[in-house]
């Protein structure tokens, strides 16, 4: 039988189920895709679902329909590597010949007290939703803090700023500056965007720990009313839990073929697997397609060589009107940008790309 079995529905995920679907399937070959939700959420839009600017619906992608398919709903309980089985809540164990690890990340909490209790986050749909009421419940002139001046705590912050003129908004970062990885001519473009749209920015903060309404930055107590976290990302638990060697990030090591070297054929992709990239989207699909290569090659009776992964850039989002973006070293500001990033995700919701 030539069983493949995918654990997560998200972007890279989704593009090895599509790929396989296209290419020329053996006799009796089923693909299981395995995910809790009934859709996949377009999560490089969660920023836009939890300022309320765009709806649930917005960011939604039915899952495909073929005969070779079948998507299994529910709580991943374990993989058992030696019998080659997936536990899945309310469900058989799903067999497998080929397995792909495609579960994801979540917020990583740099171990700082309260962080997970008192502050809400984007890096789940259901998460974003919860995050949507608490910032859009906060009264006229509230406050709404958000951690970690990265792509993520820049896109909420603008994207909020567009919904709710009347909040006070602002940004904490231990770093520098905000977008502390990209060039400085991109980073003064976003920090000049956010003067004027009246963002507060500091810098140099070194969160001790997180009450109700309170953040501490050492002796100095941060009022809030609501404290979004996008200050830094991990494998999810399962990935985590599993006794096999990982990076310094908890990643799973993984070989040329994007597969565990202890365990043939099963694929790590996106932001379970270490790589010299930073996770994004575009990396899972780039990773995803290989991964698809592999195990159609290998159904050829042939591995194929893969060629090295190239990422086309960064692009974020300034509200509905702005936006800035890294098409290889050269910074790109302003309307052009943003709609690129709409062209995106157009392409992301028909997968196109």
């Amino acid at each position: 039988m030539n069983n493949v079995v995918v654990l997560g529905g998200g972007y890279g995920g989704l593009t090895v189920v599509h790929e396989l679907l296209e290419s020329n399937l053996p006799h009796g070959a089923k693909i299981y895709l395995v995910d809790r939700m009934p859709f996949q959420g377009l999560k490089t839009e969660y920023y836009a679902l939890a300022a309320g600017t765009v709806t649930d619906m917005d960011i939604r992608v039915a899952f495909p329909v073929h005969p070779s398919l079948e998507v299994v709903y529910g709580e991943i309980a374990g993989v058992d590597f030696e019998n080659r089985t997936v536990a899945v809540s309310g469900h058989d164990p799903l067999p497998f010949d080929s397995l792909v690890l495609a579960l994801g990340c979540t917020d990583n909490y740099q171990g700082i007290a309260g962080a997970s209790e008192f502050s809400c986050g984007i890096q789940s749909l259901s998460a974003t939703r919860r995050t949507y009421q608490q910032v859009n419940d906060i009264r006229p002139n509230g406050q709404v803090t958000i951690v970690g001046g990265g792509l993520s705590g820049v896109e909420v912050a603008s994207e909020l700023r567009e919904s709710r003129a009347d909040l006070n908004i602002r940004i904490l970062d231990r770093g520098d500056s905000i977008l502390s990885g990209l060039p400085a001519k991109l980073q003064k473009y976003v920090a000049s965007w956010f003067h004027e749209h009246d963002v507060e920015m500091r810098s140099h903060i070194c969160i001790t720990s997180l009450e109700q309404g309170v953040i501490h930055n050492g002796a100095e107590a941060i009022p809030t009313d609501v404290t979004v976290w996008t200050a830094g990302i991990q494998p999810v638990e399962l990935i985590r839990n599993l006794d096999l060697p990982k990076d310094k990030h908890g990643r799973l090591i993984v070989n040329e073929w994007h597969e565990l070297p202890s365990v043939p054929d099963v694929y790590v992709i996106g932001d379970c697997a270490s790589s010299t990239f930073s996770p994004s989207a575009q990396l899972a699909e780039a990773m995803g397609k290989q991964v698809a290569e592999v195990i159609s090659g290998k159904w050829d009776g042939k591995l194929p060589k893969l060629s090295r992964i190239k990422l086309k850039g960064v692009l974020g989002s300034l509200g509905k009107k702005a936006g800035f973006g890294l098409m290889g070293s050269t910074p790109i500001l302003g309307r052009v940008p943003r709609v690129l990033k709409s062209g995106v995700l157009w392409m992301s919701k028909h997968h196109f790309g």
